[in-house]
């Protein structure tokens, strides 16, 4: 038998913090709203996205405190601390609820009752999912999808900036591209013999999750084309080569359809942007693209 971890490592396993990437979304309005270099604004991002980290944190925690015994018959989720018995269910209780309070102070700290709003329906729509919702297909989707929107406008709040209607709209057909990517997988492992661990399967095959992803993949696209060619957006940012941005979006949304479709390796999203180079690479380069276009274009051209 293997060593037991300590209480320390297994409460950081049970926190998820690899996942704590996703909480960037709170950094999408400062980015396209030009006040990247205001430290004011960015020192409100950075605790609006501590916050968020810390309750996410506690989210997994009581997911994973409700469905211990489902998770014993997966065969990745059977290692997590609670359900492997590394940490005991008192453990796991006492450190969701030093993460909430931690959360609440920092959310305290920025003292914005629209982020203390934003914040608490995020934590009230992933507690509902955790004890039932994500048991109801396509519902279980759309909740995750609307944590993504929250957290931009969570962002748009503490830094005084308003999110367009593009970047909410992107930012919700990404998250159910993803979802569904995700459901591919658990399906797959339904297949292969593994127990069906959501009830929420049940409203899904592989006929419909395939044909959703290539559904919202396309939408993903062309929404975000249109939004780099509207004039809208261009009198704003005051330039119009936006759309050169949009390579890297069209060959990232292809290769995780690839990895989705032929390599069958979409349970993770965030573990798929973190092992992936071509991922990175295209994130990378997107980032690069948009800020040079934004920003550096702007201070080199009169």
């Amino acid at each position: 038998m293997g060593k037991r971890p300590s209480r320390l490592t297994s409460c950081l396993k049970l926190a998820r913090p690899h996942q704590y990437i996703k909480n960037a979304f709170v950094f999408l309005p400062l980015f396209f709203g030009w006040k990247l270099a205001g430290p004011d604004a960015m020192a409100r991002a950075v605790l609006a996205f501590v916050a968020f980290c810390l309750v996410a944190s506690a989210v997994y925690v009581i997911n994973d405190l409700k469905d211990v015994e489902e998770d014993r018959a997966h065969p990745a989720k059977r290692n997590r601390p609670l359900a492997s018995g590394a940490l005991s269910p008192a453990e796991g209780l006492a450190f969701a609820c030093g993460l909430l309070v931690a959360g609440a102070l920092v959310t305290a700290w920025l003292g914005s009752a629209g982020f203390t709003i934003i914040l608490a329906g995020y934590l009230g729509i992933n507690v509902l999912y955790s004890f039932g919702l994500k048991h109801k297909a396509l519902v279980d989707l759309a909740c995750i999808a609307v944590g993504f929107v929250l957290r931009v406008f969570a962002g748009g709040v503490v830094t005084g900036i308003t999110p367009s209607h593009w970047i909410v709209l992107m930012t919700f057909l990404l998250a159910l591209f993803l979802g569904f990517a995700k459901r591919r997988d658990d399906l797959l492992l339904s297949a292969a013999g593994c127990e069906k661990t959501r009830r929420s399967l049940d409203g899904y095959n592989l006929e419909f999750v395939s044909a959703a992803m290539m559904i919202m993949a396309a939408v993903v696209i062309v929404s975000y084309i249109l939004y780099t060619v509207s004039p809208e957006v261009i009198a704003k940012h005051g330039s119009d080569k936006l759309y050169l941005t949009a390579i890297f979006v069209i060959m990232g949304v292809l290769r995780y359809l690839q990895i989705t479709l032929v390599e069958c390796k979409s349970g993770s999203p965030t573990l798929v942007l973190l092992r992936d180079g071509f991922i990175q690479a295209s994130l990378v380069l997107w980032i690069a693209s948009c800020y040079v276009i934004l920003y550096v274009e702007h201070s080199v051209l009169p």
